[in-house]
Formats: structure tokens, sequence, C-alpha cells
């Protein structure tokens, strides 16, 4: 038999900010906010269902799951769980001292997760994976739309060509028709400025927030924890 996925980043998050509210040592997987979470693990659209079993993410596993913690708290006298993967590891000391940031991107992961679909094949799963944001994959779906929006990018192009004349990134100064010629006339990457754990649902993109980037920079910008603005970037340019 198939065997669950592994918890993704999403769900990590979001068992860590439940784990700071509800103490697993004084409480078991009949409590009403593990139910809930379970539920809402259950609606992420970050797996392919076909590859979860019936006992995904029920009660008794976020339940586990929030006994690995335990193994890293410094402030509990015990052992803990020892199962707890490198993935676990890894976000509870990126935000362990950073609740205020935990609890945000718990939030917006819990108010933008009905606007994305779920992927429909294992592959598609794979290819979200590898294009995830620190953040995890349903605030990276969120803030690549609004990236992509084309009628958004089309404006912004505009609006920068009317301004300056060219689409510089803001970055490096990199212009791709300066460098290929008419292939490269009219092409630029937009990168949306606002942090990806206040996305919202409902809010519009103002084209104040994109930055036209070069692919390079775009990349690098979203390699950084949190991402960077453009701005942000260009200040630690060497």
């Amino acid at each position: 038999m198939a065997r669950n996925p592994k918890w993704a980043r999403d769900e990590i998050i979001l068992a860590l900010e439940l784990y700071f509210r509800v103490n697993p040592r004084h409480t078991s997987d009949s409590h009403p906010e593990i139910i809930a979470l379970s539920e809402l693990l259950n609606q992420l659209p970050i797996h392919a269902l076909k590859d979860t079993e019936e006992n995904f993410r029920n009660p008794n596993g976020v339940y586990m799951k929030l006994c690995n913690f335990l193994s890293f708290d410094p402030e509990y006298g015990g052992v803990g769980l020892k199962s707890g993967s490198k993935l676990d590891r890894e976000l509870w000391d990126e935000l362990f001292t950073d609740r205020a940031r935990l609890i945000q991107l718990a939030q917006s992961i819990r108010e933008n997760h009905s606007a994305i679909s779920r992927p429909g094949s294992r592959e598609e799963e794979v290819a979200d994976q590898e294009e995830e944001f620190p953040e995890g994959r349903v605030l990276t779906r969120t803030h690549k739309s609004r990236e992509r929006n084309r009628t958004l990018t089309k404006r912004k192009k505009e609006t920068v060509l009317t301004q300056t004349g060219k689409l510089a990134c803001e970055v490096c100064g990199f212009v791709f028709k300066e460098k290929y010629g008419e292939i490269g006339d009219g092409f630029a990457e937009c990168h949306h400025n606002k942090p990806v754990s206040e996305l919202k649902v409902g809010d519009k993109t103002k084209l104040s927030e994109l930055s036209i980037v070069c692919a390079n920079c775009h990349h690098m910008i979203h390699k950084t924890r949190p991402c960077l603005s453009a701005d942000d970037l260009k200040k630690v340019l060497i």
C-alpha cells in the first residue's frame, strides 16, 4: 500500500503555529483545534488526491506531528518523539524565535488556499514543489498568479516604457533589447514586491507593487528568506 506524501512546508507551518497554541503535553487527538487542522490539511490543494490514503492527515497524525516538535523545544524537559523530519527542524529553527511571522504565514495560508486548484497528478505536484518559496506552495502559487497576470504586467511594462523609454531591470539595469536586439524587445519579468506572507484574497495588485526585473535577479529575489523586494536586492549587489 502506498504511503501518504511527506508533510509539505504549508502543513508544517500550520502545525507549528498550532503547537504554540495547543500544547500536545496537555491534550490529545480529540482536541477540537487538532480536528479542525486535520480537516484543513485535507482541503489544502498541494497534494494530488490519488496519492493520499484514507488516513491522510487524520487527527492522530496531526497530534503526532505536534509531538515531534517537543523534541526540538528547549522549554520542554522531556524527550519528545524522534520521528521529526529535516524540514520540521528547519522550520522550527527558522520560526521558533519569529512567532509573529509564523502567525502571519499560517493566517495567509488559511486565507488563500481556497483560491487555487489542486495538482491533478504527482508530476504537477513535483513541479509545484520544485518552484516552492520558503513560505510554502499555497503562497507561492498565489504570488506567481499575480506576477503572471498578463493584463497587469502589460500595463506595467507600458507605463515604464512611456516613462523611461526602456524596460531596464530595476535591480541590475539589464535591458533585454540592448543585449538581444529586436528579439528582446518588450521582454522583461515582473516581480510582485508585496511580501508573500501578506497576500490576502481579494486584494487588488497595484502597478506600484510591481517591479521590472531580469530573470536572474528575479530568481535571486525568490531565493531569499523572507523574499526581498527589488529595492532590497539592489542594495546588497556588490
